[in-house]
Parts: C-alpha cells; structure tokens; sequence
C-alpha cells in the first residue's frame, strides 16, 4: 500500500481557515479528482465536515474520529489512524486528505506528497508539516500562470521519499 498525502498549501504552509480552503483554485479540484478518483481517501473529521456533499463520490471515504459511534452516509469511520490503514492493506494508493492533525501523524509513514503549492500568503489557522528536502525530493513539478480562474500562481508538486 501506498501512502499519499495530498493537499493545497501556500507559501508559509498553510491550508486552511476556519475549517475551508484558502482559495478557490478549479485547476487544483480537478487535479484532486484525477488522482483520487476511484482510490480510498482518509481523512479527520473536521475536513470530512467541511466537504460541501458530504462523502466524496467513486472513493472510499475513511474518517479518522476519537468520537466511537460517529456516523457518515456513505463512510467508514474508525477510531485510530492504525485501524483506518489496516482496513485498507488491499488497496494499491491511499490518499490522505487532511487535516492538519492526520497529516502531522502520517506524513513519517507517507510514500509520496501530492503538493499543490499555491504562490501566495494566507491568513491560515491550519498548516502542512515542514516538507524536508533531506526527506523529500522534487520528482516533478507542473507550474502555472495566474489566469481568468485562478487568481493565483500555483504548481502541481510530487514529491517522492529520498
């Protein structure tokens, strides 16, 4: 299995703000959908709720909760992240999808970082962990240009384990 950890963060790291994105950023939802369609998505549930629908469709939608009978249409919920991994040892890409506590408690077990680095500053309550480069390496990087869409420079960044 492999463990992906997958999010859009700006220039200090942050990725989020009273439990939303920083920015709307089509280019980046589409990317998201094209890497985790069809795959197992993990999650806490402060970003579980934050979802607009409520479970992701054509993924499996895991919710990490210390809360035990927690229930969510069309989830698996689980107690600890060990237990959530473990229901998942068939599934060849697994992507973690935040928040800021389950990135902290995964990101020293991930595989591969799906970054999207977006060229500004927000005012964030929520951050990424410190992408070390002893750690990480570029593998590659996809820039892009501030246009009628999105108000920002950004970059598709995927970062694999040295």
């Amino acid at each position: 299995m492999k463990i992906i950890l997958i999010a859009a963060i700006d220039l200090n790291g942050g990725i989020g703000k009273d439990n939303k994105l920083l920015c709307h950023l089509p280019a980046d939802l589409k990317h998201f959908k094209q890497l985790t369609s069809g795959k197992t998505v993990v999650m806490g549930r402060k970003t579980f709720e934050s979802l607009p629908s409520g479970a992701l469709p054509n993924r499996r939608n895991i919710v990490v909760s210390r809360q035990a009978d927690l229930k969510f249409a069309n989830c698996d919920v689980f107690s600890s992240l060990t237990d959530a991994f473990a229901s998942c040892k068939s599934d060849e890409e697994v992507f973690v999808i935040g928040g800021e506590n389950i990135y902290k408690q995964t990101i020293a077990n991930a595989d591969c970082l799906e970054i999207t680095k977006i060229d500004s500053r927000f005012d964030a309550d929520a951050f990424f962990p410190v992408i070390d480069e002893a750690i990480w390496e570029v593998e590659k990087e996809e820039k892009h240009l501030a246009d009628e869409k999105h108000k920002y420079n950004y970059s598709f960044i995927t970062y694999k384990r040295r």
